[in-house]
């Protein structure tokens, strides 16, 4: 049987990886727009259809369960027929969402707003995706950097992203819905742009290259994704370690970020000014992104988890001493709740794309996704019952839980990293 590398003359890979990197920055970019933009008013509408505060994560819950659950679907969809088409359907579902969160403001119905929050995290497991696919091509020494890459160029549209709640309130009362849907229906316009790019340009597909250069088959049997990625896991122990610290990280952020907007509320601050309080937070979670890949490679990924959880710690402590309304301990919490995120999720992610076997790859990080979606979803939906019992800063000290176990998972990581070679 002949070598799959020898049937034609493959392209060069450096030159592929840079076109590669170019696509997913520029996608992410725009796409981070419609991700973003309703983190600060998603709280709120629900809030305002559902006429409880309990409720007021669900929204956001949906939308991370929803993620969850396309992460594992995507990937799949990944591992038959590439990163390119995942993507765009990523992208495709997380559009539909929005306009369905639109016409949920203008119906008045939950049921239609928890069920196009589903479909928009769709988008945000397309992006998240998009993180792995940016190490597909990339060297072992190099990957933490590339990965880290693509997640700051969410920076762009996702700190843009809540600084145009303001213009799209307006747009709101041109179209004539409610101010509220705003977000969501400049936000779909966003993700349709980044179908568009990733369409044109993710040519060759890198998953399908990075196969085709290692001698392996284009597409990965059917049937056996959670299977495959639960041997990987046992096989090397790593990746689990780096699984449960990604997962309780994203739980504690989104459990904490969720409900931030509601306990600014409280205190009389301006959607604006909670507008920036969010698009703080995620320049934390994205703008220093490149700075922890590189200090993620050259100084350990595990080590960098445990950094991770110190951040967040703090962050925690601060959100928790913070007042109603608008002050510097929110404004400072939420940063860090954001730079804790980044350390956390860049180095722990990069272990996966490190030492997930090839013939496995989508299926390992698909699967790590959709537990780290699974687990913030569920944090996320009790983080409304715990502020509607007994208030934010209960919720914040709870948390610190969730730390504890990402310190576990940097230290087990770093132990069986060794192991691993």
């Amino acid at each position: 049987m002949s070598d799959p590398v020898s049937v034609r003359e493959l392209p060069d890979l450096a030159v592929v990886q840079r076109r590669t990197m170019r696509t997913l920055v520029a996608a992410q970019a725009v796409g981070a727009i419609g991700i973003t933009i309703g983190i600060a008013t998603a709280s709120l509408l629900a809030r305002d259809i559902s006429g409880s505060e309990s409720q007021a994560g669900l929204a956001q819950t949906f939308q991370v369960l929803g993620a969850a659950v396309a992460s594992y679907l995507l990937a799949r969809l990944m591992s038959q027929r590439g990163r390119r088409l995942g993507l765009v359907s990523g992208y495709l579902l997380g559009a539909t969402g929005a306009v369905l969160a639109v016409l949920a403001g203008v119906l008045d119905s939950m049921v239609v707003l928890l069920v196009g929050a589903v479909l928009l995290g769709a988008t945000s497991a397309a992006n998240s995706s998009a993180r792995y696919a940016a190490t597909d091509l990339a060297e072992d020494a190099h990957k933490g950097r590339a990965l880290s890459t693509v997640v700051w160029a969410t920076t762009i549209g996702a700190v843009a992203g809540p600084n145009l709640t303001g213009p799209s309130g307006r747009l709101a009362e041109w179209l004539g819905i409610p101010e509220l849907t705003g977000p969501f229906a400049l936000g779909s316009l966003g993700m349709l742009g980044a179908a568009v790019i990733t369409w044109l340009l993710l040519r060759p597909d890198p998953l399908l290259l990075a196969r085709e250069a290692a001698g392996e088959p284009e597409e990965a049997p059917a049937g056996t994704a959670w299977r495959r990625a639960v041997e990987a896991a046992r096989e090397r122990p790593v990746i689990a370690f780096a699984g449960l610290a990604m997962a309780c990280s994203h739980a504690a952020m989104v459990a904490v970020m969720v409900m931030t907007p509601l306990h600014m509320e409280h205190g009389h601050a301006e959607l604006r000014v909670i507008g920036v309080v969010i698009s703080i937070h995620v320049l934390g979670m994205f703008a220093f992104s490149p700075l922890v890949g590189m200090l993620a490679d050259r100084t350990g990924r595990a080590a960098v988890v445990v950094e991770g959880a110190v951040l967040l710690l703090i962050s925690l402590v601060l959100s928790a001493r913070s007042p109603e309304g608008s002050s510097w301990q929110i404004f400072v919490g939420l940063f860090l709740l954001g730079l804790g995120w980044s350390f956390v999720t860049v180095a722990a992610s990069t272990l996966i794309a490190q030492h997930a076997p090839l013939e496995a790859r989508t299926d390992v990080q698909g699967a790590a996704d959709l537990v780290m979606g699974l687990t913030a979803a569920g944090a996320g939906g009790l983080a409304g019952v715990v502020v509607d019992a007994w208030g934010y800063a209960e919720l914040s000290i709870s948390s610190i839980g969730l730390v504890a176990l990402v310190a576990i998972g940097g230290l087990g990581a770093r132990a069986t990293a060794r192991l691993a070679g």
